[in-house]
């Protein structure tokens, strides 16, 4: 068997990062190095917590979590409880998390593990605002050539925006540290709304979890539900898009997704568009492509992926 693929996930659960990391913990093929919070659907604060209360449904309290940036680094933050609920996470009643919380600061950590191990071979995982990311980069620029590749959720194209109509949340909330990331020559995949938007809860695929006698599949259809209500109403779908998990899908199956290798640039000036992704799809710029942007992925494939997996965890 082939080694693992380590991992560091930074994340801002939130209801759908909560099921990627049950994803990812439920996955041989991943080891989760660790876990970095960042400010983003709710104050880090909250998104720290929650990172520990799933671990612990998952069984996995032996993975370290880490609190990173407070705020992004030029704007301040805006948060998304009318989204997730006021503790970020609202939906499956979780206990308080016993395994602590470590000492040291997510950005340290990040540049520490990236530098200890051999160059290439760590992933990061991006599931929220990419400050954390771009705190590391400025920090210590030398991690840069050593990351093997970041796979992020978000942007958006074809779809527009969810938080404002030419900007998708994760992007919008810190398009600096975005902009930093997408000219830094790291290798990155981007999954934006165009792809996810088609990774739809449906009442069939929840009712899936629910059926599930074990305590990480009962969660998982009480996150989907709460998270799925707003969506549904705003795009007229039966059921929500289902984002951060298809990260560590395509991580696990790059073969359920399509996309293309093109010039991603973020919007930083204009209030209009602030936060834009700019997906150079039809190539008529001449720059540099600098990202694969996915486009689509196989939906049944997703979602039986999710099942399998979660139906695995304790």
């Amino acid at each position: 068997m082939t080694k693992p693929l380590p991992i560091i996930i930074d994340t801002d659960p939130g209801q759908d990062d909560a099921v990627a990391i049950l994803l990812a913990l439920a996955s041989p093929e991943i080891e989760v190095l660790g876990i970095t919070a960042v400010a983003g659907n709710v104050p880090v604060a909250l998104t720290e917590v929650n990172a520990r209360k799933i671990c612990e449904l998952a069984g996995r309290p032996d993975i370290k979590v880490y609190a990173g940036a407070v705020q992004p680094m030029l704007r301040p933050l805006v948060t998304a409880e009318y989204l997730h609920g006021k503790t970020g996470m609202d939906g499956p009643t979780l206990p308080a998390p016993t395994m602590p919380l470590q000492t040291q600061y997510a950005v340290d950590y990040i540049i520490d593990t990236l530098m200890a191990r051999e160059a290439g071979t760590v992933t990061l995982a991006t599931l929220g605002p990419l400050t954390n990311i771009a705190l590391a980069l400025v920090q210590e620029p030398r991690i840069a050539p050593r990351i093997k590749q970041i796979v992020a959720m978000g942007g958006g194209y074809f779809e527009g925006g969810n938080v404002t109509p030419a900007a998708e949340f994760n992007i919008y909330v810190d398009p600096q540290a975005a902009r930093m990331v997408f000219e830094s020559g790291i290798p990155i995949t981007l999954i934006p709304l165009d792809c996810t938007h088609q990774a739809l809860t449906t009442a069939k695929r929840v009712a899936a979890f629910r059926a599930m006698n074990n305590r990480s599949g009962q969660a998982t259809a009480a996150l989907l539900d709460f998270f799925e209500r707003f969506d549904e109403q705003k795009y007229g779908t039966d059921g929500g898009p289902l984002h951060d998990p298809c990260v560590i899908a395509w991580l696990l199956k790059p073969e359920l997704f399509q996309g293309r290798h093109v010039n991603v640039a973020i919007e930083c000036e204009s209030e209009l568009t602030m936060g834009m992704t700019v997906v150079d799809w039809w190539r008529v710029t001449g720059r540099a492509p600098n990202a694969t942007v996915i486009r689509s992925l196989d939906a049944d494939g997703f979602f039986t992926l999710l099942t399998e997996r979660i139906g695995k965890l304790p």
